[in-house]
């Protein structure tokens, strides 16, 4: 006995999968984009649920609560006493102190960590004489760094300055160096073909091609080297201003203490803002690989190649017909 057909409406109904299912399957699916409109939504619950389990951690009075006023304020207490920190503390004058010296310690590590990577990376027994240096600077504690730096440099900006730079070398020269190993071997073969010296190589193949990834290396060393300032910034000399590590240091010593949460939240905020401007200066510098308009990059360029283009606007280049035939003449005049 034959078993009826299903219906091909019956059919769809069951294998169609349900409107609520397949929206979870995308949601959770691997390594799917999420759409632009979520990202702040998900960022924005993140945040709610960290501020709300701080609050019902520090929730009630003080006897009542599940973390003491010593160990963690209420977020009422803590955004309360920002006022102080902002006036009596003087947070703007000590966020720039702190800004400047990571500025001209990363700076100077910069100045000095990409030539000698770039030559790290060109020269395989350049790489060995600085691959001692390069894994004592990668791997030596903090800790250790700040003592090193105050036998060294005392206490003053120099010291902060030059933790910051030791701190920071190693890296850039060691990124400088694997981005320009990184460049293809294909471009090297092409620019010898066309009759290329080496150092014409190095300044005008390997440097540009590694450029990119060099910045991007220097934009998340300089968000480290902002947290790494902290450590230097425990001890001041005299009646400098301290930066923020002195107000984190003082304000655990002396109180108030919701100052140090405040400190701690302003850090990663300020950190935020400036990888973003670095990373708005990365895509306009190389449009190419991360996209953007491109308006540095025509700036760099109007500055190295403006005068050969104004050159070739006043003066006309020479016919090279012309300049052939006038050389075929002299050769063929009697002498």
């Amino acid at each position: 006995m034959s078993t009826p057909a299903e219906s091909p409406v019956a059919s769809s109904t069951v294998s169609s999968p349900r409107p609520h299912r397949r929206y979870l399957g995308d949601l959770f699916a691997l390594r799917k984009e999420a759409p632009l409109w979520q990202v702040p939504i998900f960022s924005l619950l993140c945040i709610g649920l960290c501020y709300g389990l701080w609050w019902w951690l520090t929730r009630g009075d003080a006897e009542e609560r599940i973390l003491s006023y010593t160990t963690l304020p209420s977020p009422r207490e803590t955004f309360a006493s920002f006022p102080s920190l902002w006036f009596d503390r003087e947070l703007t004058r000590n966020l720039l102190v702190t800004l400047r010296r990571v500025s001209f310690g990363f700076g100077l590590a910069t100045l000095v960590g990409i030539p000698v990577g770039v030559l790290c990376g060109c020269f395989s027994r350049v790489n060995a004489f600085f691959l001692p240096l390069s894994l004592f600077g990668r791997n030596i504690p903090l800790a250790a760094l700040t003592g090193l730096t105050y036998s060294l440099f005392g206490i003053g900006e120099q010291q902060k300055i030059m933790f910051i730079f030791i701190a920071c070398v190693a890296f850039i020269l060691s990124d400088t160096a694997r981005a320009i190993q990184d460049v293809g071997g294909q471009y090297i073969d092409t620019a010898y073909t066309l009759g290329a010296k080496g150092w014409q190589v190095i300044l005008k193949v390997l440097i540009p091609l590694a450029l990119p990834n060099v910045f991007n290396s220097l934009r998340l060393l300089f968000g480290l080297a902002f947290g790494y300032i902290m450590l230097a910034e425990t001890i001041k000399f005299g009646s400098e201003s301290g930066g923020l590590g002195d107000i984190i240091n003082t304000s655990q010593r002396r109180g108030p203490r919701e100052h140090v949460i405040l400190v701690l939240l302003i850090i990663p905020i300020v950190a935020l803002a400036l990888d973003r401007a670095l990373y708005w200066v990365q895509r306009e510098l190389f449009p190419h690989r991360f996209g953007g308009a491109g308006v540095l990059n025509q700036c760099v360029r109007m500055m190295l190649y403006g005068w050969e283009d104004l050159k070739g606007m006043i003066i006309k280049p020479a016919d090279p017909t012309r300049l052939m035939a006038t050389m075929h003449q002299k050769h063929q005049a009697p002498s």
